[in-house]
């Protein structure tokens, strides 16, 4: 049987008495069940919880009491039963019953309620609750609370020794009552009006409930209780014509009321704290809990058969004509259960019974006890009466079913309402259910809520991802029936056709307009549709019908109503999705960090598609500190690629950065960024995963759709330059074909300055495309980088050589011409290069410019001017040199009278006549007379030379100034001695001062005071007139 209850059995059958009350104490396994009759007798049954339900009578207590007994309650303080009697509560003391113990406040006794709690004595102060360390010495506190006429009367046991009986004087007389908890009593003394009690401070205040439709007292419940009628003879159980309330406490803050067909949950206050509330099809006859649950008897005829499991029915219309318990969760207050009484086999005629529900306890762990009894004098006289066991299943049993019928809200409900204790893995069920749910909410739409929960729960990113199609989650989607399975669900069950058609009624497909999985109220489910000629259905309004039949007319007019916009639902899960994502990136990211793993190394890692589909969603539901390196990585993986797919469809703008930093799967965004042309973002994406062919060989191929060269070039350029060194072979392979198109554009590849690539095999490869290439290059090193090594000045030097050498062979005169005035320039300009080297390169018969300027590099002056003078003939050339070399007092003070000797003394196979030197000759001659030796020179000159031909040089000669250092060093000393003789004068000089000698300035005696005395003529003032007489001397003078 589905619901938290097995399938009631029969505890004692065949009970000829009435019974009017029910208790039960004793063990879990063993236990006693004490039956109070109207007789005023006491049976008392063992009873054993085996699989064969074993009952016993033990014992009869004929005439315990003079009259019914109306209510029975064992206390376990005292030992003894309380047992209301005759408008009194007595105690019987338990296994004996006597003597019997009166309690004489409780005269004009109308019910009793039991309340046992543990009390913590703490300086003179009592405070409830459950047992915990250091809250002071613990006490078991035993309250019976006796509702009389218009008073409630307080009997209390601590320990097990009496305290000072209460009494609160009421305005009203409790028909019925429960404790809410230790201090605060719920009761009602209508069925439709009800108060709340605190003991602690002696105060009532009414409860207070919203007024109630004219449905919930409508034909339902008028014909449930109208089943009734005949009940009032021989085994009537108690159901007399006047209803009682019915009140039930349902935890430490709440108690659930009956008024008419609507159950309130109510608070401390009076009014109630649920915005939902129970609507019963009838007024219920009985109320009784087993927590979580709430039991009620509904009368016969009241509930249609489409809401009772196992009832099979004519027609959809007809009602169970049994009296019917309804089970609800007093969590969220949806029935669970639904049981027609007596249960029968379905093809067994239903004979009349009227049901009872007996609570034996308030205690949450006590069975729910049903006396049933037919209705017909006969039947009950020949059959009598059966109990009724209802039995909890297992909490995990419980859980389960409600995880399988999809009722995760329940599951969750129960499991946080019981204690860790009762359930185990509490907190892994939890989350479980709480996924599921979420799984739910997301099919519903709810996709905030879902997303939020996968959040909370730390849901594996690849099984949320997977919820989507397969544009977002790609080889990870699902099926939707494969949803709950995924995430830890049952198994979805294979659909079974219907042996018969199903009902209209019976189907749940949502409205049109409706969004599917829309919360629905706590409440019955629908009412099957009125049977013809039922009192609902001649109750039904007049305006009820026309609307009714306006919506089946066919042939009504079409009217233009305007319908709001269907929500866009793809796309707001989708930003939901970007929500989550965008949670978990950054974790992940920090995550990751402690294990000093950054998304630059991402290409390093192994490809999300190495991993199969099935160890992905696999990978566990945990905190991301929780998770290894190797799990953190995939979880990047996933969640980056799903975002970048995200991205791709609702806020393209944002993919840049993505595709710059991140663990994207390349080969799942790829092809999707081709077929929507983001080619850029592709280049982004290669780049961040250091694919850097792919991205080079796209951007050739876009190279293709341009017409101007920069920009087919330009975009290769600058990734070739961005490249660092350990992508040298990719960027010497791609270079080559930009190269091929404009040199000059492709040069700037290496003259970058974003990344610094190694010279060496830079120059290697440039020079293996083109020696000038590789020219240009050396030369851009030292002009712009100041590169001094003699490696790159030697291989300049011999690139121009070559340069000009292979100019010649091809007979490209302009060609060489560039390429010598480099090299000639080059080796005259710079010292950072061997020249020795490089005059061994050259050509014995050619380049004779080059070998003046190295041998001059040599320091072999005199074969660079034979070069100049014999092989060039440029003798302004071997003049300069000699000028740029020339240093006096240096090994090369004498370079002019070297070049003189050249042209004078010729020697060597390719020197010309001296004759034809002699006119260069006279030329140095005359120009550079100074530096030449007048001796040597003159030496040098042939015979023939007159002397009109050096005239010039002669006569520069002859004036050249010669000093005499004795002559100099004598006039230095006498200068000296004549200043020495004229500053002895000056000191010799002296004044005297008498005591008749005046002041010149002021004309005062000069006696004592300090004097000045002022040059040159020896004048003597006082000190004070010093600066006057000075100005006065000075006019003086310039008259």
């Amino acid at each position: 049987m589905a619901g938290p209850f097995n399938a009631p059995d029969v505890v004692v059958e065949g009970f000829k008495e009435r019974p009017e009350s029910l208790t039960v104490q004793g063990t879990c396994s063993v236990s006693e069940l004490y039956v109070g009759t109207s007789t005023g007798n006491l049976h008392v049954y063992a009873f054993r919880d085996t699989p064969d339900h074993a009952t016993e009578l033990v014992e009869t207590k004929k005439s315990l009491c003079r009259r019914s007994i109306d209510q029975l309650i064992y206390v376990k303080d005292v030992n003894s039963l309380a047992v209301l009697s005759e408008a009194q509560v007595t105690l019987f003391p338990h296994p004996t019953y006597s003597p019997p113990t009166p309690l004489v406040k409780t005269k004009g006794a109308l019910c009793f309620a039991l309340n046992t709690t543990v009390e913590y004595q703490s300086q003179g102060t009592a405070t409830s609750g459950t047992p915990s360390k250091g809250k002071g010495v613990p006490a078991v506190v035993t309250r019976l609370a006796v509702g009389c006429r218009r008073r409630i009367v307080i009997y209390s046991w601590k320990d097990g020794e009496p305290q000072d009986v209460q009494e609160l004087t009421l305005a009203h007389s409790p028909r019925a009552m429960t404790f809410v908890n230790s201090e605060l009593l719920c009761w009602g003394y209508t069925p439709t009006e009800y108060c709340l009690t605190s003991l602690k401070t002696s105060t009532t205040v009414d409860v207070s409930t919203p007024i109630t439709t004219a449905s919930s007292t409508g034909s339902i419940g008028t014909m449930g209780m109208g089943a009734l009628s005949g009940l009032g003879g021989y085994m009537t159980l108690g159901l007399g014509a006047k209803a009682k309330p019915c009140v039930a406490g349902l935890n430490e803050t709440e108690a659930l009321i009956a008024k008419d067909n609507n159950g309130f949950v109510v608070g401390h206050d009076g009014k109630p704290i649920r915005s939902e509330n129970i609507d019963w099809p009838a007024p219920p006859e009985e109320i009784a809990i087993a927590t979580p649950y709430v039991f009620v008897v509904l009368p016969s005829g009241s509930v249609p058969t489409s809401q009772v499991e196992g009832v099979q029915a004519t027609s959809p219309s007809t009602f169970v004509t049994s009296p019917v318990i309804e089970i609800r969760s007093s969590i969220s207050l949806s029935p669970v259960q639904t049981i027609p009484f007596p249960p029968t086999a379905s093809n067994t005629p239903v004979t009349a019974h009227s049901v009872r529900l007996l609570c034996p306890s308030p205690s949450s762990k006590s069975p729910v006890f049903v006396v049933s009894t037919p209705t017909d004098r006969t039947a009950a006289a020949n059959t009598g009466s059966s109990i009724w066991r209802f039995r909890m299943k297992p909490w995990d049993q419980q859980i389960s079913e409600l995880v399988e019928a999809g009722s995760y809200t329940e599951a969750l409900a129960l499991l946080d309402s019981l204690d860790a204790a009762l359930v185990a893995d509490k907190e892994r069920r939890q989350a479980q259910i709480r996924a599921l749910q979420a799984v739910t909410n997301f099919r519903n739409v709810k996709y905030d809520d879902a997303i939020n929960a996968f959040l909370d729960l730390n849901i594996n990113p690849a099984k949320v991802v997977a919820l989507y199609p397969e544009s977002i989650s790609g080889r990870l989607a699902i099926p939707q029936e494969e949803w709950i399975p995924l995430f830890g669900g049952p198994q979805p069950k294979s659909p079974e056709r219907p042996a018969t058609p199903q009902p209209a009624a019976a189907t749940s497909s949502p409205k049109p307009g409706e969004a599917p999985g829309t919360p629905k109220s706590v409440e019955s489910p629908p009412r099957a549709p009125t049977p013809q000629g039922s009192i609902r259905g001649v109750l039904k309004s007049g305006l009820e019908s026309i609307v009714a039949a306006a919506k089946d007319d066919d042939t009504a007019p079409i009217r233009s109503v305007r319908r709001p916009p269907k929500p866009d639902n793809f796309h707001r899960s989708i930003e939901v999705l970007m929500r989550y994502l965008s949670d978990r990136r950054p974790k992940i990211a920090g995550a990751l960090g402690q294990f000093n793993i950054t998304s630059a190394q991402s290409h390093e890692m192994p490809i999300l598609s190495a991993t199969s589909k099935a160890d992905l969603l696999a990978l566990p539901d945990a905190p991301l500190s929780a998770l290894t390196p190797e799990e953190l990585v995939r979880f990047a993986q996933i969640v980056d690629t799903a975002l970048f797919k995200s991205y791709l469809l609702v806020r393209p703008g944002l993919l840049g950065p993505l595709c710059r930093v991140g663990w994207c799967e390349v080969s799942e965004v790829e092809e999707l960024l081709r077929e929507r042309e983001k080619f850029q973002e592709m280049i982004y994406l290669y780049n961040g995963r250091k694919m850097h062919g792919k991205a080079l060989n796209l951007l050739r191929q876009l190279s293709d759709k341009e017409s101007d060269m920069s920009d087919k070039l330009t975009p290769t350029v600058n990734y070739l330059q961005r490249l660092g060194p350990e992508h040298l072979d990719q960027i010497f392979e791609h270079s080559r074909w930009v190269f091929e198109q404009d040199r000059d554009i492709a040069f700037e590849i290496f003259t970058s300055e974003e990344a610094e690539l190694p010279k060496e095999p830079v120059a290697d490869f440039l020079e293996h495309l083109d020696p000038s290439i590789c020219a240009r290059y050396i030369e851009y090193l030292i002009a712009e980088r100041a590169e001094t090594s003699q490696a790159f000045h030697d291989r300049l030097a011999e690139l121009y050589l070559r340069m000009t050498t292979d100019a010649k062979k091809r007979g490209d005169d302009e060609a060489r011409k560039k390429a010598y005035e480099k090299l000639l320039h080059f080796i005259d300009t710079t010292e950072h290069y061997s020249a020795d080297r490089l005059f061994g390169l050259l050509p014995p018969e050619d380049l004779f410019e080059a070998k003046a300027i190295l041998l001059g590099r040599l320091g072999r002056h005199d074969s660079a001017l034979e070069v100049y003078a014999y092989r060039l003939q440029d003798f302004h050339a071997a003049e300069e040199h000699c000028k740029r070399v020339y240093a006096p007092a240096s090994p090369t003070a004498h370079v002019f009278l070297t070049l003189l000797r050249t042209y004078l003394v010729p020697s060597g196979p390719a020197a010309p006549p001296a004759a034809a030197l002699l006119p260069a000759a006279l030329d140095l001659i005359s120009r550079h007379s100074p530096r030449l030796d007048p001796v040597a020179t003159l030496q040098l000159l042939p015979p023939l030379v007159t002397a009109q031909d050096v005239r010039a040089f002669l006569l520069e000669a002859l004036r050249a100034p010669r000093f005499d250092a004795r002559v100099v060093r004598n006039v230095h000393r006498a200068r000296e001695e004549q200043v020495a003789r004229r500053l002895m004068v000056l000191q010799s000089k002296r004044v005297r001062i008498t005591d008749s000698r005046i002041c010149p300035q002021c004309h005062k005696r000069l006696g004592g005071s300090v004097i000045a005395v002022h040059a040159p003529h020896g004048e003597v003032t006082h000190y004070q007139c010093r600066e006057a007489f000075s100005r006065k001397l000075r006019e003086s003078r310039a008259q």
